[in-house]
């Protein structure tokens, strides 16, 4: 930061932000591995073939999610280690940036597919569609729509003493 006005350069906040997003990405990825995990093995468990051709195809649509996830959260960090020191932090951030938001909309697909086929074992009828589609519901606003009802923070004028 430049001492003289206390503001960051575009590089400091390139930096500051690539971090950040990098930092974030380490919450979100401990529990999209174990989710693949727990998908991989499901197909060798002995009520998997019980499963009827819906509930396939959803587990299907959850594992295929959870890759693709896998892929663009973990993306950012091969990028940034592929790139590294090649003056394009600003590219691979805005890149990033997307990447972990398709991600995070993987995520909230592949939790609500893998939920509609457990609730299926436990359930019959429309219950396994209405969780489900509920829990979409409810990763759409909390993670999608209520960051949008946030009002931008006033900053205190450099002089005063909150700065």
């Amino acid at each position: 930061m430049d001492a003289k006005d206390g503001e960051e350069s575009p590089a400091e906040r390139a930096d500051r932000e690539l971090i950040e997003l990098l930092n974030e990405l380490r919450v979100a990825l401990p529990g999209v591995q174990v989710l693949f995990a727990f998908l991989l093995t499901v197909p060798f468990s002995q009520r998997f073939g019980e499963l009827d051709a819906t509930d396939r195809r959803v587990y299907f649509t959850a594992v295929i999610a959870t890759a693709l996830a896998t892929v663009l959260l973990i993306a950012p960090s091969a990028h940034h280690r592929v790139r590294f020191r090649s003056g394009v932090k600003e590219q691979l951030l805005r890149v990033a940036n997307v990447f972990a938001a398709v991600g995070l909309v993987l995520v909230a697909v592949a939790m609500s597919a893998v939920t509609y086929v457990v609730t299926g074992q436990l359930y019959s009828g429309t219950v396994p569609a209405v969780v489900a589609a509920c829990l979409a519901g409810a990763f759409f606003v909390v993670w999608f729509v209520v960051p949008f009802a946030y009002r931008r923070e006033r900053t205190p004028p450099p002089d005063s003493p909150g700065r």
